[in-house]
């Protein structure tokens, strides 16, 4: 077992530093005993008529030959501490870099026991954590791949076939090709420019400092540029909210996440459906929610709606969804921001929240 630990560089080092230690507290108590105590017993001998001779040969015999046997004693106990506290403390660290090796290579699943001495176990849990961290974090690089590269093929391999038929004179250009032509490009616009907004969220630029704005005529204004799509669904939509509020918000990507949040409740809002607008004052912070009615989020789905191209509609069905990064410019403007969002689904009842910093405008008057 000794060679076996020796063979071990750490285990090694501790076990050496355990017996380093202790020889110098054998060491002390040597030279205490055999130096220092054995002059003050000789000279006490002395004093009662006793030879040096014979006071050495006593002491050699009672107090030398006992303590050879305890340093004997105390070496044989150290070098086991030294091998129990090596093979302790080792043990858990070596497989932490083994884990920490695994993860390294690609090998996310890898996850380390808890064992061992309480600072040992609070650096395996953070090790445990991170590697978890890691493992979702390639799940979602893996889905954005996957996703990004759907919603690009599908706009592309439009116009490629659109072009390649009147190319071969198979259809006629007439105005309807060419609407439609325009709609599959301003697909990939509106595609490029949302990966642009994520892009720079991801980039660590500082924003734009906030200021304050009317919220209740920010989202007076959002509705009213998405009521034409509510209307052609002849979904009633209510606001909730003073007549003045101030909140500290940048106007622009404020104005992007309530479209984009307008723009999600039209499209899971069933026909004849209603969707509700409120604003409510929290002193701190303005809690703007939007809800709506209809089949709900599943509580599976709830945790990763915010994430890029995740969709709760996993049939791609374009008339039931976007390319699924709306809400993940939503999170990211918000908390850039210095706001909260959320999501909360049941009843028949779906409500997308998001928190904004308060201002200075305050009205108590409710408008509908």
């Amino acid at each position: 077992m000794i060679r076996r630990m020796l063979l071990r560089p750490m285990a090694a080092r501790i076990a050496i530093a355990t017996l380093v230690v202790s020889s110098a507290a054998l060491l002390v108590i040597a030279v205490g005993i055999l130096v220092v105590s054995q002059s003050l017993f000789r000279h006490l001998m002395q004093e009662h008529g006793a030879t040096a001779a014979a006071a050495k040969g006593m002491f050699e015999q009672t107090v030398g030959t006992v303590f050879l046997l305890a340093l004997l004693l105390g070496v044989v106990l150290s070098l086991g501490l030294a091998v129990v506290l090596a093979r302790h403390l080792s043990r858990p660290l070596e497989q932490i870099g083994r884990a920490a090796r695994r993860v390294a290579h690609g090998d996310y699943h890898a996850r380390v026991p808890r064992q061992g001495p309480s600072e040992v176990i609070s650096l395996a849990d953070s090790f445990n954590k991170m590697a978890a961290s890691l493992q979702e974090q390639e799940r979602m690089r893996r889905e954005f791949i996957i996703n990004a590269a759907h919603e690009l093929r599908t706009p592309l391999t439009n116009l490629q076939g659109y072009l390649e038929a009147l190319r071969d004179n198979v259809i006629a250009p007439d105005p309807e090709i060419f609407a439609s032509l325009h709609e599959e490009a301003d697909r990939l616009v509106r595609l490029s420019h949302s990966l642009d907004l994520l892009a720079e969220g991801d980039s660590g630029m500082p924003p734009h400092a906030p200021i304050t704005v009317d919220l209740a005529a920010a989202v007076r204004s959002a509705v009213d540029l998405a009521r034409p799509a509510f209307d052609r669904r002849r979904i009633s939509v209510e606001i909730r909210l003073p007549n003045a509020i101030g909140a500290r918000s940048r106007p622009d990507e404020l104005a992007q996440v309530l479209a984009n949040l307008l723009q999600n409740a039209s499209r899971y809002t069933p026909e004849g459906g209603r969707v509700t607008v409120t604003v409510e004052d929290r002193q701190a912070d303005v809690l703007i929610s939007v809800t709506n009615n209809g089949d709900g989020i599943p509580p599976a789905d709830l945790p990763h709606v915010f994430e890029r191209f995740y969709r709760v509609e996993k049939s791609r069905d374009r008339a039931r969804g976007g390319a699924g990064i709306g809400l993940a410019i939503v999170k990211q403007l918000v908390e850039s921001a210095g706001g909260r969002v959320g999501v909360e689904s049941e009843d028949g009842l779906t409500r997308f929240w998001f928190t904004v910093p308060a201002g200075a405008i305050r009205s108590g008057l409710p408008s509908d």
